[in-house]
């Protein structure tokens, strides 16, 4: 026992913890090798307990003074200094730079609120507290001491921005939609930032705020196939296969490409690729990588040669973008080289050595020697991230009151671009996940490796500010996918099953305050995906932090199963009748996720099977009994589930429904409104289904024009009217 007591001990203070509530409510504990393994990965020394004991001493013994302080506007800020008895307190100084250009400077002795060293605590002083929002740089002197103690204070505001008509309790609709399955008459077999300027254009038209995307980030151009926009190489930086090629403005300069793109040959591999009803991101991936590389030809030939303000624009993108652009496109130049000569080159992890880490001399060299590449990969983020930027400008010229609303993914690969650069930030010898669940008995691991808690706090949160900051850009809301990752996470040792994991929590009073910062810098309201097992501790923090909570419909339901009026929702939320990770609809009405599910065998148990089918039935007919009390539910519509089939008149009764709720947003998915059968993605499958293909049932032109759709928006914009006017 005395083993696990040490063990339990440093577990404790690292922030593992070795037991939780499980799904069904019961208490489950963790095993003492989980811990141990993670405790390993942390870097602590887990042979013995001496050793683990004398590890934790030294990595978690305090500096003088810690590397960072967050602190909320209108708090005291009170700074602790980890000082020996003998420091005399009338020695030191302190000198305060803001981020605004401010300095203010005092001695330690008249600011005092505390000194508690003789019973091993602390000494603890004061600053002003009327600091404005931002990023500080505090600076202690010591007498005779040549360099100062350093701190990061990053002051923030209470809680995260709200655009003006959420305060005044506008109810605002919009779409979400998965880009990459966006049909035109025009895109290269995948929906693309032009597809999107015309959706946006399209829903501002007719009464929606904003747009919502799957996340954009950054996949493997060089692995086309690894389509999940859950598994990025790096959230930094955009997925290049949602360039619209010919909008390019090097496309009209550039005969050699205009001349390829109207041969008769590739205009009948473009006209194949729109008409499949799956994205095929092989033949779309070699599409466009025929064209781009000409159009950087053209873009060095006619703008860096001759320093235009073009080719300025794109000089202070590489600059601004730093290491971190370079760590990007140094790995998808050396990955298109690698896969080239040898077609199982899949991410690093199967790179040869050499080139298994960025810092690695033959990969400076590699960039050395192949620079042109490398800038290659520069512009064409250059050109994603100008794309975007302008379909964010449309939305707003168009008055839309968000615009485009973006998705965060909760991690990176563990092949990719960002782990391959990492200098420590990520802890690359352990997964995240979920815990086994009703839906979910053997637990989930996503493969992504975590941020290393101590490690954000000793670069001053630096890694997270630098990723907010990317994916706030050009968008009006930001979906924070798994927000209770900001308190916890499920972290799996690497190669292990999901089950054998343990919480790791997390600094979350640090993170959602930096969050709300940088939420006012960027304008951009936040909403948190907290569906799931979610813990009570942070539903209050998620409310304070004016983070909107993620309401699907169908998981809003009472104790005895009928569902909750959407007029009781709370009203800091944005409510949803399904997400990416379910049936569409007429999917859900259907059963045809169960009947997918059992042909592709994840139901192994008959048993549970029938109890799924079951209880389907059962919340059709509780769905059915809802619209029907709230006067949703149209004439002619009968009353019993088992025989009403999902068409457009019910489909509508519940997005109205959900319409006439006190949600602040509405999210509905065109797939909805196109009355699709297929999902996007199963959850737990990889091979089994084409995940991140199923394209939308018709263009967008199409869409728009169709009279139901016209007045299915019509109305929607009319109820969400009156239930702002409830208030």
């Amino acid at each position: 026992m005395k083993d696990d007591q040490v063990l339990k001990q440093v577990a404790d203070m690292v922030g593992i913890a070795d037991n939780y509530v499980s799904a069904w409510g019961e208490e489950a504990h963790v095993d003492s090798d989980t811990i141990r393994r993670l405790l390993a990965a942390l870097g602590y020394d887990t042979k013995s307990d001496e050793a683990l004991l004398e590890s934790a001493t030294k990595k978690l013994r305090p500096d003088v003074l810690a590397p960072v302080k967050v602190v909320r506007s209108g708090q005291p800020v009170h700074v602790d200094m980890y000082l020996g008895q003998s420091a005399r307190v009338s020695d030191f100084s302190w000198r305060l730079e803001t981020e605004q250009g401010e300095v203010l400077e005092g001695w330690l002795q008249s600011q005092l609120v505390a000194d508690d060293r003789e019973n091993g605590g602390t000494l603890v002083f004061s600053l002003p507290s009327d600091l404005a929002w931002g990023y500080h740089k505090l600076q202690i002197f010591r007498k005779r001491r040549k360099s100062p103690f350093e701190m990061t204070l990053i002051i923030t505001p209470q809680s995260c921005y709200k655009q003006e008509p959420l305060l005044n309790n506008k109810k605002l609709w919009g779409t979400s939609v998965q880009l990459y399955s966006v049909r035109t008459n025009h895109n290269w077999g995948i929906g693309d930032f032009g597809d999107l300027k015309q959706l946006v254009a399209d829903i501002a038209a007719r009464g929606g705020d904003f747009v919502g995307l799957n996340p954009i980030h950054s996949l493997f151009p060089a692995n086309p196939e690894g389509a999940s926009p859950y598994s990025p190489s790096s959230r930094r930086w955009l997925n290049l296969m949602y360039i619209d090629v010919s909008s390019v403005s090097e496309f009209a300069q550039c005969d050699e490409a205009q001349q390829l793109v109207g041969s008769p040959e590739f205009q009948k591999r473009l006209s194949d690729a729109r008409d499949t009803n799956w994205v095929n991101y092989s033949e779309v991936s070699c599409l466009k990588m025929a064209v781009l590389p000409l159009l950087f030809e053209t873009f060095c030939e006619r703008h860096l040669t001759n320093n235009t303000a073009r080719a300025q624009q794109f000089l202070a993108f590489v600059e601004k973008g730093g290491e971190s652009l370079l760590h990007q496109a140094a790995f998808d130049a050396l990955h298109a080289q690698l896969k080239q000569e040898d077609d199982n080159v899949w991410g690093w992890p199967v790179f040869p050595e050499q080139y298994r880490h960025f810092d690695n001399a033959a990969v400076q060299q590699f960039i050395k020697s192949n620079y042109k590449q490398v800038q290659l990969y520069m512009y064409l983020q250059w050109v994603a991230d100008s794309q975007l930027a302008e379909v964010h400008e449309l939305a707003q010229e168009k008055g839309m009151v968000i615009g485009l609303y973006r998705d965060l993914a909760v991690g990176v690969c563990d092949s990719g671009s960002e782990t391959w650069a990492d200098h420590g930030a990520l802890c690359q010898d352990v997964s995240v996940g979920a815990p086994p669940d009703i839906l979910g008995p053997l637990g989930q691991n996503w493969g992504l490796p975590p941020l290393n808690p101590e490690t954000l706090k000793e670069m001053a949160y630096d890694p997270y500010i630098q990723l907010l900051r990317a994916n706030m850009r050009n968008c009006g809301a930001l979906r924070i996918d798994h927000v209770l990752g900001l308190l916890r996470l499920w972290w799996i040792p690497k190669g292990d099953s999901a089950k054998n994991g343990a919480y790791m929590y997390y600094p979350v009073d640090d993170l959602m305050a930096i969050l709300a910062l940088e939420s006012h810098r960027y304008q951009c309201t936040v909403i948190g995906e907290d569906l799931g097992t979610v813990p009570d501790e942070i539903v209050d923090k998620l409310a304070t932090a004016g983070i909107h909570s993620y309401k699907v419909f169908f998981f809003e339901t009472a104790e005895d199963g009928g569902y909750y009026s959407p007029a009781h929702y709370a009203d800091q939320s944005m409510s949803a009748l399904c997400t990416h990770d379910m049936p569409t609809l007429r999917g859900f009405w259907h059963c045809d996720d169960l009947k997918m599910g059992e042909e592709l065998g994840l139901y192994p148990d008959a048993e549970q099977l029938k109890g799924l089918f079951n209880s389907r039935a059962e919340s059709k007919q509780k769905i059915l009994d809802s619209l029907a009390w709230h006067g949703y539910l149209p004439e002619g519509i009968g009353h019993d589930a088992s025989y009403i089939p999902m068409d457009q008149h019910l489909s509508e009764a519940m997005q109205l429904h959900l319409a006439a709720g006190s949600s602040a947003l509405l999210s509905l998915q065109l797939e909805d409104w196109l009355e699709m059968d297929k999902p996007v993605n199963i959850p737990g499958t990889v091979d089994e289904y084409p995940n991140w293909r199923r394209k939308l049932s018709t263009t967008l032109d199409d869409i728009f024009t169709r009279q139901n759709i016209i007045d299915l928006t019509r109305r929607l914009t009319e109820t969400r009217e009156k239930a702002s006017q409830k208030q």
